[in-house]
Parts: structure tokens; sequence; C-alpha cells
């Protein structure tokens, strides 16, 4: 297995080719397929949209798509940073689309959901415009689809402390912000990010409007220890957070960073039983688990326990 150690400071990955372990039976999805997931891709393929579940290759797109459910990813299809584990493509992003929030909002419309997921890619470019997107997409989802409830998975914004308030202002029911790893891996894999400036935006939110949901995720795999994930949860509750989510990485090519083991099954309910009682309202822990997996389960569980 690939491995990945600290020496000064520095994170060293060891790249060196390996046989491929096998992956375990319950990490196998099922392949998309069937009307609504051709409807659903013929739609935003229509209204030129991107959705995060084809650019970050999930493996849950079958199932969520079958159901009718997706997670819109706005402002391009380019991101602005370079994360070790991320399958979304990198580069300089086109100006941003002022009219994509009211074409996002129609594909909510026209997929009668009752729960839309809304995310992008880092816009380091124009981190204010960035945020006021995600206000203008929450405000036209309120006025094509009255009901609708809404979920934003936003950037850190670069701590932005305007960009931030911004887009709490516009009141999604549940603001999700992931930190994806434990602090020693961060160089490694959330490239331009901070560990404390993640546990900043989600504490600042709850400040800013401390009924509003708040929801982290983080993947497991990478080369952490147990201990190391566990102090992240303790953070994350500290700092008020409300809904956690827990998954396996899986690397989505040779050019990403490598896994360093799967964990079992065993593995993921033991995390969920110990974040459960540190005081979070809901946990979502398992291998193929993402961020808006089972999201509007999420949702409805987090406001019974609040």
């Amino acid at each position: 297995m690939a491995t990945v150690a600290q020496s000064a400071g520095l994170i060293q990955i060891d790249l060196s080719p390996r046989k491929p372990a096998p992956k375990p039976e319950w990490l196998k999805a099922r392949a998309p397929s069937g009307e609504n997931y051709h409807d659903l891709k013929k739609l935003a393929r229509s209204l030129n949209l991107h959705t995060v579940c084809e650019s970050a290759h999930c493996p849950n797109i079958g199932e969520c798509w079958s159901h009718r459910t997706a997670t819109f990813m706005m402002l391009g299809n380019l991101c602005t940073r370079r994360c070790g584990f991320c399958a979304v493509p990198k580069g300089r992003p086109e100006p941003i689309d002022l009219d994509e929030p009211r074409r996002v909002a129609e594909a909510v419309a026209q997929l009668d959901l009752k729960f839309a997921v809304i995310t992008s890619v880092n816009r380091d470019d124009d981190v204010l415009g960035g945020a006021r997107m995600f206000a203008e997409v929450i405000e036209q989802i309120r006025v094509q689809a009255p009901g609708c409830q809404v979920e934003v998975l936003i950037p850190d914004f670069q701590g932005n402390p305007e960009a931030i308030r911004i887009v709490v202002d516009a009141r999604p029911e549940i603001l999700n912000h992931n930190t994806e790893s434990v602090p020693r891996l961060y160089r490694a894999v959330r490239s331009g990010a901070r560990y404390e400036r993640t546990l900043r935006l989600l504490e600042y939110a709850k400040e800013l409007a401390p009924e509003i949901v708040t929801k982290s995720g983080v993947m497991v795999g990478l080369g952490e220890e147990m201990h190391e994930l566990l102090e992240v949860y303790r953070d994350l509750a500290a700092v008020g957070t409300n809904v956690l989510t827990i998954g396996q990485y899986l690397r989505p090519s040779r050019d990403h960073l490598p896994m360093a083991r799967y964990y079992t099954p065993d593995e993921f309910a033991f995390m969920k039983t110990e974040a459960l009682a540190m005081g979070f309202r809901h946990v979502e822990s398992g291998p193929l688990v993402r961020s808006s997996y089972h999201a509007h389960e999420q949702a409805g569980s987090a406001a019974q326990h609040a």
C-alpha cells in the first residue's frame, strides 16, 4: 500500500509502484442506469449545468440520480485549486456566469426537488462574486421552486468574513463546508486550505445565524490515524457543527493521492458512535458516504434533534 510520512514539517508520500489491493465487497456501487438517470443527465446538458456527481466521479451517482436527486456545481467546471484528492478539473476558469443561478433553479423546479444541494468549484479569483452566486441561487430556488429546501456546500472563500456573511444571510437550510482530512495531511490533501480556517468558517456561520444547520465531511484512508480523526470530530463538535459525514477516499486516477488503506464497516460504525457521543445531531458514516449522500435524510434528522 502507499504510505504517507511526515518529516521536518513536510508531507512525504510514497509513490512507488504497488500491487493494487482488491476492492472490498462493501465498496461496490450499482452502475448508473435507468430512465431517471438519463432524464437528469439530459436536463443538465440542456441547461448547460455541471453536477459534482459527474465531475467528482461520485460512486453513488446511480443511486442518487435514479431518485432524481443531484448536487449541482456552479461557477464553472474548472477549479482554481489543485487538491490532491479531487477529480474536478483544474485550471483558469471562465468569467462567472451571472445567469447560472437562474438555470440551476430552473432545473430544481423541473425535477420537482424537495431538497436541493448546490456546491461550486473554488473561485479564488473572485471570492465575493462566488459568494453572491450562492446567495442568488438560493433566492432563485425560493422563487422557482417554493418549498424546496436548500443545502449549500461552499468553499472556504479564503476565510473572507463578508463572503461567508453573504451566503449565511441568504439563509440556506444547511450550510456545509468540508474539512476533508486531518491537520497533519492538509498540505497534501487540501491545496490552499487551512484547517483553522475551516473551523472558523463553521463557527462564524453559527455566530451569524445559530438556527442554520452546519455540516462538514471527512475522508478516511489517506494515511491518517484513528486518534487524529477523533480529534477532528471533537474540533468540529466544539464549534457547533450539527451534521458530520465520513466516507472512504477512493483514488480517482494515478495522478491523485494514493490511498493508504480501506476502512472496514466496523470502523465506520465505531466512528459514528464516537461522533454522536460528541454531540452531533446526525452522523452519516460508511464506505460510500459522500458529502451530499442521503442529504435529505440528514436534514430531517438534524431538524428533529434541534
